[in-house]
């Protein structure tokens, strides 16, 4: 079994529905950092690993503002 080398990173991203993951491309967001997506804005609690199982990206874990 291989592992996924995609490129990019995850953002863990809050809703009033759970969460979701959404695929981004370039360098993962540092932790403390704003990001705003559909005009929500949300802070970097952590950046780890990705949820998905043999995924090497790594994962911003966003808490709403």
């Amino acid at each position: 079994m291989s592992h996924d080398h995609r490129s990019g990173y995850l953002l863990f991203v809050p809703s009033s529905q759970g969460y979701r993951l959404e695929e981004r491309d370039g360098q993962a967001p540092e932790r403390d950092e704003r990001v705003e997506l559909d005009g929500a804005a949300y802070v970097v609690s952590r950046v780890g690993t990705s949820p998905l199982p043999l995924d090497a990206r790594p994962c911003a874990y966003l808490l709403s503002c």
